[in-house]
């Protein structure tokens, strides 16, 4: 099991004084010293927090694997495909959201997808595919020839937040998962299932082909344990939890103590 550190929060913290300071760069010789296996970062399009130069640096530099998460735009795909990092994820991207809102719609974006696809293997780079843990994401996925899929945690995560935390009673509050907790209970052991079902899916030789399976969202200290556990995902990709836990015990312990929680060694 891997853990990719996502980073883009420090470069918000940057960005809200519009200064140079605190530089994502340097978060990631610590977290190498922590012991994670990858960096990964968001060049969205509207540039609210990762640069086109961050990204630059960081493939440069970094000691690490680098992962970019990117959407299908042409002009970040072809900078991308320049600076050649080991992976490219592609995501979902609104201007609107506070950040990724559920996996790809790759059955309306199907051939754009392609087209990427074979641009990133033709650049000598892996790609994964962010995804709804679905089943037919996962032969879509397949199909279209992707190395990988990232399987988005994001609903599982918010039901565990509403279910074991104190969001229900803030004004962040999820309402239609503010449920009894019985139901929340439910809903929570569906969704692992859900993930369990994908992954294996994702990883099972059919037509001799299989696809790598990674999972991330929402993902913190309290749920990570259950998603660590799930045979067949080999990397978790966390950003917010560690960066806020960073706040106050430092970045190299925020991602060893994550690490303790995926119980990795």
């Amino acid at each position: 099991m891997t853990l990719g550190v996502n980073i883009d929060h420090i470069a918000t913290l940057r960005e809200a004084r519009a200064i140079y300071e605190p530089d994502p760069l340097e978060a990631v010789f610590i977290a190498k010293n922590a012991g994670a296996g990858q960096i990964t970062l968001h060049l969205r399009e509207d540039k609210r927090h990762i640069h086109d130069s961050d990204v630059k640096r960081i493939v440069q530099s970094s000691p690490l694997p680098v992962n970019i998460e990117s959407a299908l735009d042409e002009k970040i795909i072809d900078y991308l495909c320049a600076l050649k990092p080991q992976r490219i994820t592609l995501v979902p991207e609104k201007r609107e959201e506070v950040t990724t809102e559920g996996g790809l719609d790759i059955e309306s974006h199907y051939d754009s997808i392609r087209d990427t696809l074979k641009a990133f293997e033709s650049a000598g780079i892996a790609s994964a595919l962010f995804i709804d843990p679905k089943k037919e994401s996962i032969f879509l996925a397949r199909e279209l020839g992707a190395d990988a899929v990232e399987l988005h945690t994001g609903r599982y995560a918010n039901l565990c937040l509403m279910a074991y935390s104190n969001l229900s009673r803030t004004h962040r509050c999820i309402k239609d998962m503010n449920l009894p907790l019985q139901e929340q209970v439910k809903e929570i052991e569906k969704c692992l299932m859900e993930l369990r079902e994908c992954a294996n899916l994702a990883t099972s030789s059919i037509d001799t082909r299989s696809l790598k399976c990674f999972a991330g969202h929402g993902l913190n200290y309290q749920n990570v344990a259950q998603i660590a556990s799930i045979p067949h995902i080999t990397e978790l990709n966390i950003g917010h939890s560690i960066i806020a836990r960073a706040v106050f015990v430092g970045l190299e312990r925020a991602i060893i103590q994550m690490r303790e929680a995926m119980c990795l060694k």
